[in-house]
């Protein structure tokens, strides 16, 4: 586009000033994208919203009866706004942008590709087999892909191997208690505390979080999304399940449980 791209993030922007500044500094159709944008602060927001919609700034310029409005001309520029928690974007902010996307996760094709691209930027060699069992077990996060790869790099240089294939890549995540899934150890847990100890649920998270010794918000935020997606639990208005799905992945036979619906 022959523009500039200008990164930030909303809990940097702290004060009214602070977004004045960026604002101000932006050249005619410059791209500002600002990621966690549901923790901009609310007075922050308010400034933002003139600008969004009439590339105007309004600032107040002193304190108590001297104080005055002034509104200053900001160049036209682009704002791109990232979050993973659309939920807490206030609905006068997100109703102002005029595209809403929602990323989804990225396919085993797509993560081969990039843990390939990250193994040459390494300097490692990488099979396509290889790469794909780490792909498959990515949860469909690059992220995940890339902190994985350098796991098994670390796995495949003790054991003096100048390549990483399906073997190796399978013992390094063996090693690492990630199964064909992606599930870990604290996945595992949750399972088996739904499960084995509260026969299948209803339980609330809260249980099941002080039953693996670990806060609500990490069973919430970082482990339930997965296991949903998979199918492995469902949210009922009683508490957290496990499905069928669950109790196969378990090798555990589901009893009649009048509890089970």
């Amino acid at each position: 586009m022959g523009v500039n791209f200008r990164i930030t993030s909303g809990p940097a922007i702290e004060r009214a000033g602070d977004l004045a500044a960026i604002l101000t500094n932006l050249e005619k159709y410059d791209v500002l994208f600002i990621d966690e944008i549901h923790r901009l602060n609310r007075t922050v927001e308010e400034i933002l919203y003139p600008a969004m919609e009439d590339y105007k700034l309004d600032i107040i310029i002193g304190k108590g009866p001297s104080a005055k409005s002034i509104r200053i001309d900001i160049a036209p520029f682009t704002i791109i706004g990232a979050t993973t928690r659309t939920g807490l974007v206030a609905s006068p902010l997100r109703d102002r942008f005029g595209v809403l996307l929602r990323l989804d996760y990225y396919d085993v094709e797509s993560l081969m590709k990039i843990i390939i691209r990250s193994s040459r930027i390494l300097g490692l060699k990488i099979t396509p087999e290889g790469a794909k069992i780490m792909a498959s077990r990515s949860r469909g996060t690059p992220r995940i892909a890339n902190r994985l790869l350098r796991r098994v790099r670390d796995y495949a240089f003790i054991n003096s191997d100048e390549i990483i294939d399906e073997v190796i890549a399978e013992e390094a995540l063996t090693r690492l208690d990630i199964d064909k899934l992606g599930l870990d150890i604290i996945d595992k847990k949750i399972l088996d505390t739904l499960i084995i100890k509260f026969d299948g649920g209803p339980v609330g998270v809260s249980t099941i979080a002080a039953s693996i010794g670990e806060e609500t918000n990490t069973v919430e935020d970082v482990y339930e999304p997965y296991l949903l997606q998979l199918g492995f639990v469902k949210r009922t208005p009683k508490g957290r399940m496990a499905t069928s799905r669950a109790f196969d992945y378990l090798g555990v036979k589901k009893e009649g449980n009048p509890k089970l619906f």
